[in-house]
């Protein structure tokens, strides 16, 4: 007997009588794709440029992701933002960043309309959309789209990946992660690693086993329910994190350098027909060193580093192979949608000479060629957080200009590879129209004949931005829809219009490190500092014809306001460090006196106690149990940089880790005691930071056991700015990368642990034993 079904809205359909005997059920109907409607898979690497990929010209051998291009598209006019949040909320929603909130990335929000970085729920996501249309929904890597605020066990978790439609997750929710060590989120808890590093454990072959395990757990019991799978790796972001065999399969092979490699890439992209026959490859950047005015030493540590980093693709390659090869083993392969994007251009965060720990970069210290060669055999393992140098970030954006956070097209021209058997009848070929990242969303609802729907959970939605490409995909010839495109990131400005492309670049060469965007320099900008280019007819920027076609130049500039007026674009701030670290809104208000308990959750960075260049005290109360007892009271950060207090051999002991470079330890002379015990650490500054200079404040240490000082030792330098990037405070154990070399993690505690206490205020330097005693007798 056939089901009767009835959508919402619609009268009952049965038949209700006085008994069961009499009367004649109906169903609220279900939520069902369309018969035979086809799975989507969008893969999102990070940081990886036009040229790094096999099928887009590169040497690294990328083979799964060629095959998708072999029996499919490669898109060669492909665009996104500069960076990427900004980027990921307009492949999900279809609308521009700013409409997004995400002006920049969401360590960078502040309280304007188009940079608040809270994507509106007007804005409805891809996952929300197919989940209302009978979609099991995943999504799998870096997430980077919820405010930095809502990260922690506080939440709220509205704006985490299964409030945004999302029914599983499995992930990290910042801008980046140890590849080793990641800070790992499963649905909307905390959880560890499966494995070690000893024991063979990666990031990218662990969210690929999730990916299989998702599908295949939903396909056994409804194998007719089509999916969408978000895979989004941590790769190709630093940390660039590879077992060495990996990288030994390059051995050799970049040690020409940069420039080589630019120009036999160029060559390769012009013979698979991603570019014209008589484009111009741009000069050398001035920017990036001359690869043969370099020592023989930084050949080889700048050459070791690009090695890392093909064989963390290739690796990379690998396990998106092995999810694509249980698709096909399932048979869905044929009858998934997939699109391979990069969220920006490959990045030059690493500076003129590469870095064995990214957080440098964001801290302002440099890095020393020096103490780089010395570990140059460990790259790629877990000991270190290295990015290469810039010169690699440009050849990797090869046929383009500059790198991520600009506006040039090497920060924002990126491959794009669609493979959908069923549904694409071309194979091997290259489509030339224009895209960009929020015409993603409208092509997959038109290859899956869906409309946007009005509303989604009771919020009106607002107008889908970008325009859909479905038509190029049977259609080679066919013109593109998308005439009109602006780009904006951190004051950095272009616009593309039918075939034109002007371009704003600040701060300009003339212009000292991070000088301010003011209202008289942007007047300047706007009458002499615009380039412009017919990437019609030369694609690769080199031709700048601001003066001699004055009159395009200043249509495309009043079109850029335009642009900017429509999508919340204003105001253009530049800076950087005030943004990373403004006061935003927070659901715990700041305070002076922090509890931390044992066996939570590790409390993010930018909700955990801020004590960096700042007077502090930490306390915690014990039991130590016979024999003795060892572990981490409370530690923040890894091995990028941060803190820990712990006991080892029965000593109280501290250690501050100097972005990496260097450990400074203090311990006490004496054991601490059996029983209740009270333990505490002080820290008083001696002298005003120098953030520019990569330095933060010095100071006194003191350790103290049950009220007593028992150790003091000089602090010379501490971080600056930001022990990490992802890893935040751990209250117990030392979670993720180790603080220090002096144990292993996560090293918990094996006595008893009641609670640790962080007290900002200051008090507990004035008298500042009888100042120690007074916070502890607070426990």
């Amino acid at each position: 007997m056939a089901i009767e079904e009835y959508r919402p809205g619609e009268p009952f359909p049965g038949v209700i009588g006085r008994t069961a005997e009499r009367s004649e059920p109906a169903w609220p109907a279900l939520r069902r794709a369309r018969k035979g409607s086809p799975n989507v898979m969008l893969i999102v690497l990070d940081d990886m440029g036009y040229g790094q990929l096999g099928c887009y010209g590169s040497p690294i051998r990328t083979p799964n992701i060629d095959r998708l291009a072999e029996g499919g598209l490669s898109y060669s006019n492909c665009h996104t933002t500069p960076l990427c949040s900004p980027t990921r909320s307009c492949l999900l929603t279809g609308r521009n960043h700013h409409s997004n909130g995400v002006a920049a990335v969401i360590d960078m929000a502040t309280g304007f309309p188009g940079s608040h970085g809270i994507i509106p729920f007007e804005n409805g996501f891809l996952s929300e959309i197919l989940q209302l249309n009978g979609y099991n929904t995943y999504a799998l890597g870096k997430w980077h789209l919820t405010p930095f605020e809502q990260c922690s066990a506080a939440g709220p978790y509205d704006r985490w990946p299964l409030g945004r439609g999302f029914e599983r997750y499995y992930g990290f929710l910042k801008g980046d992660t140890h590849q080793y060590y990641p800070d790992l989120i499963y649905d909307n808890h905390q959880v560890d690693p499966p494995k070690t590093p000893e024991e063979g454990y990666h990031l990218t072959e662990d969210i690929a086993d999730k990916a299989i395990e998702f599908v295949t757990d939903a396909k056994q019991a409804a194998p007719d329910k089509p999916f969408f799978l978000y895979f989004a790796t941590g790769a190709m972001h630093a940390p660039h994190h590879v077992p060495k065999e990996w990288a030994d399969r390059y051995q050799g092979q970049f040690d020409e350098g940069w420039s080589v490699y630019r120009e036999r890439t160029f060559q390769r992209q012009k013979e698979r027909g991603l570019i014209p026959k008589d484009a111009v490859l741009p000069p050398h950047d001035t920017d990036v060193q001359d690869w043969n005015s370099l020592t023989a030493d930084e050949r080889r540590l700048y050459a070791r580093m690009m090695e890392v980093y093909a064989g963390f693709l290739e690796h990379t390659d690998h396990h998106i192979g092995r999810v694509l090869d249980h698709l096909a083993q399932l048979g869905e392969l044929d009858n998934t949608l997939v699109m391979v994007i990069s969220d920006n251009g490959a990045s030059a965060e690493g500076g003129p000479c590469g870095s064995m720990n990214e957080n440098k970069f964001f801290n302002n210290v440099p890095d020393s060629l020096e103490e780089n060669l010395k570990v140059i055999d460990e790259l790629g393992g877990p000991q270190h957080f290295n990015h290469y140098p810039r010169g690699w970030a440009f050849a990797g954006d090869t046929p383009f200009r500059r790198w991520k956070r600009e506006t040039y097209r090497g920060g924002t021209s990126e491959p794009l590879i669609v493979h959908w058997p069923r549904g694409i009848e071309a194979r091997g070929e290259v489509r030339h129209q224009y895209a960009h990242a929020i015409d993603v969303l409208p092509t997959v609802l038109a290859a899956l004949e869906i409309e946007p729907p009005h509303a989604i959970r009771g919020y009106t939605q607002s107008a889908i931005e970008g325009v859909s490409f479905a038509h190029t995909f049977n259609n080679a010839s066919t013109e593109s829809r998308h005439r009109t495109q602006y780009f904006e990131m951190l004051g950095h400005r272009a616009i593309y219009h039918d075939g034109w492309r002007a371009v704003c670049p600040f701060p300009q060469p003339s212009d000292p490190p991070q000088a301010p965007l003011t209202e008289e320099r942007l007047r300047a900008l706007d009458v002499d500092g615009w380039e412009l280019y017919h990437v019609a007819e030369d694609p690769t920027e080199t031709t700048d014809l601001a003066e001699s076609r004055r009159d395009k130049l200043i249509e495309m500039i009043a079109l850029w306001y335009v642009e900017a007026g429509k999508y919340q674009v204003l105001p253009l701030d530049n800076r950087v460090v005030e943004r990373m670290t403004a006061e935003r809104p927070r659901h715990a208000q700041e305070r002076e006196h922090h509890v931390y308990y044992p066996g939570t959750s590790q409390v993010p960075p930018e909700v955990a106690a801020r004590v960096i260049n700042r007077q502090h005290s930490i306390t915690a109360k014990v039991a130590i149990p016979p024999g003795g007892a060892e572990g981490v009271l409370l530690a923040q950060g890894g091995n990028t940089g941060g803190y820990s207090l712990y006991i080892k051999d029965r000593k109280l002991h501290y250690v501050h880790n100097y972005v990496g470079a260097e450990e400074f330890h203090v311990q006490s002379a004496q054991e601490v005691p059996e029983g209740e015990v009270e333990l505490g650490f002080g820290f008083e500054p001696t002298n005003k930071p120098e953030i520019a200079h990569g330095k933060g404040v010095s100071g006194k240490a003191e350790l103290y056991i049950n009220g007593e000082r028992v150790a003091e030792g000089e602090i010379p330098i501490t971080v600056p700015l930001s022990y990490s990037l992802s890893e935040g405070l751990s209250c117990g154990r030392d979670s993720g990368a180790s603080v220090t070399l002096d144990y292993q993690p996560p090293f918990p505690f094996s006595g008893r642990l009641d609670r640790v206490e962080v007290d900002v205020t200051g008090r507990a330097f004035g008298d500042r034993e009888a100042a120690s005693r007074e916070v502890l007798a607070r426990q």
